[in-house]
């Protein structure tokens, strides 16, 4: 039986999610990956090692925020089943369906001012982390486009579903920086759908590439 995202279960598996990312941040920021141990990891945040492993891979996954299962489960299913692609089309609300998505991932992975300082001194202190977040990215932007081709009845490697995912991509780390500054108010969609905005205008701007330009 599936359970609510709201279901006590889910709320404790979502603190104590919590609890290890930003445990896992705060000591790499102050020492570095090789100076705790998941022990120490583990007592800071009341949980057990079983419980850490059962939840992360490895000490880095926990500072990246990389569960060991999927937390976007509920949303993906809310964003495939919102497809109304028109005959030969896509659908006219894919954008806006994809910025929900990233919304809802963003706030499982608690992103917040707070936390992300120490996400960014953890980077510092360990260089490393910074080629697995690209790394991360490149392959979240590959699982969109899956996705997109599955949503709007797509074949394999389509071209815009690939651009989708990758625009989509581009704007939700520009979003993010925007809403991660200090003294920011704005919602994360808020801050997304203006870009989208942006992004519409200036496409429906410009005119097809015919031929050989020079």
């Amino acid at each position: 039986m599936d359970e609510s995202a709201d279901s006590p279960r889910e709320r404790r598996r979502a603190d104590t999610t919590r609890a290890l990312i930003r445990t896992a941040r705060h000591f790499t920021a102050e020492r570095g990956l090789s100076g705790f141990t998941v022990e120490e990891l583990c007592s800071e945040a009341a949980v057990s090692r079983r419980t850490f492993f059962n939840y992360f891979a490895s000490k880095d996954d926990a500072v990246l925020g990389i569960p060991l299962e999927r937390s976007d489960a509920a949303a993906v299913a809310r964003f495939l089943a919102q497809a109304e692609p028109t005959p030969g089309g896509i659908s006219p609300t894919l954008l806006t369906d994809l910025a929900l998505l990233a919304e809802e991932r963003w706030r499982a992975l608690d992103i917040a001012p707070e936390t992300v300082r120490d996400l960014f001194a953890a980077v510092e202190k360990e260089p490393r982390l910074l080629a697995r977040m690209l790394e991360l990215g490149a392959e979240g932007e590959r699982f969109d486009a899956r996705l997109i081709e599955q949503r709007e009845g797509l074949p394999d490697g389509d071209l815009r579903a690939q651009v989708a995912a990758q625009v989509v991509g581009a704007l939700v780390r520009s979003a993010a920086a925007e809403f991660l500054q200090p003294g920011n108010e704005d919602t994360f969609l808020d801050i997304f759908e203006r870009r989208i905005g942006a992004a519409r205008e200036l496409f429906a701007t410009q005119t097809a590439l015919m031929g050989n330009t020079r």
